[in-house]
């Protein structure tokens, strides 16, 4: 499968009368990456902007489809590992989520670990995260859990070690670390490494595979990704007074092989003019949103990643099929 053709004959007026609302819009951060992003040729929007609220309760709908494998597959692997992995942290253990979202791979080590000092979930959905969180303290009473709502791309503080804790770990499941290029997941694994130091991190990658299966998984029967990949413009006329017409634009996935990559876009149906806070896009019959590159990787391919970004890669488990991976790296000590 190819790409969407991307017309040559694209334009971008500015309105220059914008009201105080408008205004005050344009400062969130959205605000100013999609329009940006749509400045651009080819458009394109960050994945990070999928995680409102919709957006994350669209995503838990998709790791239950059946053609999506990477949920229950690296589930697999953590309940199966998961007794090596809580040896490896070692006891009073505390644990920083990256991307935590509906918070449910985070059982399996809180269930395994020796009396977990505590956890730090960190995402950029701050209602779907506060949510989450307080389910989980429900069931975890006596564990202490610090939400942090902010977006674990960009410089990142956390609260200090709590007296008497032991490694800090990391958790990036989800192959969240495939949605970047290479420049920023190398920037990503540097901060981790910066953050986790004496610690390790638990990060799991999607695996390079027959591009059937990755088409399938990003294409399912009853449009649960479609919904989702649309919610981004769902989410710019909610929050920015966007004008986007969402039966006017297609969901398109495929798998980019040269690149070892499923790309998400959102294509024109039409020549069309979409506007929000004073700023005015004109998008071609054809014409694409790149709206997610999910990159495959081979073990070898990960873990000289992690070498480069300071970590020393230590285990990395698989399922029988080949599909997913989970890797042990370790943090440098300061």
């Amino acid at each position: 499968m190819t790409p969407p053709h991307l017309a040559p004959h694209m334009a971008n007026v500015q309105d220059k009368q914008s009201t105080p609302a408008c205004a005050e819009a344009l400062c969130t951060p959205f605000a100013r990456d999609l329009a940006a992003g749509l400045a651009e040729q080819p458009r394109r929007v960050s994945p990070k902007y999928f995680y409102d609220s919709t957006g994350s309760q669209l995503f838990e709908q998709i790791c239950e489809l059946p053609e999506y494998y990477p949920t229950r597959t690296e589930m697999a692997l953590l309940r199966h590992h998961a007794r090596e992995i809580a040896e490896l942290a070692g006891p009073r253990a505390e644990i920083v989520e990256f991307g935590a979202g509906a918070l449910q791979k985070i059982r399996i080590l809180l269930d395994a670990f020796e009396d977990p000092a505590g956890y730090l979930p960190i995402d950029i959905s701050g209602e779907h995260l506060n949510a989450a969180a307080a389910e989980l303290r429900r069931e975890y009473a006596s564990l202490a859990i610090q939400p942090v709502a902010a977006d674990y791309t960009q410089r990142l503080l956390l609260p200090a070690p709590a007296a008497g804790a032991g490694k800090r770990i990391g958790f990036f499941p989800g192959s969240t670390i495939g949605n970047f290029t290479e420049a920023e997941a190398l920037r990503f694994l540097q901060t981790a490494a910066r953050v986790l130091q004496g610690g390790a991190l638990l990060l799991g990658a999607d695996l390079v595979k027959e591009p059937s299966t990755l088409h399938a998984a990003y294409n399912d029967s009853e449009g649960v990704t479609a919904a989702f990949n649309l919610n981004l413009l769902a989410r710019a006329n909610r929050e920015l007074d966007a004008d986007f017409d969402l039966d006017q634009f297609a969901h398109h996935a495929f798998y980019n092989v040269p690149q070892r990559r499923i790309e998400m876009h959102l294509v024109s149906r039409c020549d069309q003019t979409v506007q929000f806070c004073g700023e005015r896009f004109f998008l071609a019959e054809g014409e694409s949103i790149h709206t997610e590159n999910s990159h495959k990787f081979t073990i070898a391919g990960l873990r000289e990643l992690a070498a480069r970004a300071g970590f020393t890669a230590g285990p990395a488990w698989t399922d029988a099929d080949g599909l997913f991976s989970v890797h042990w790296l370790i943090a440098p000590a300061a």
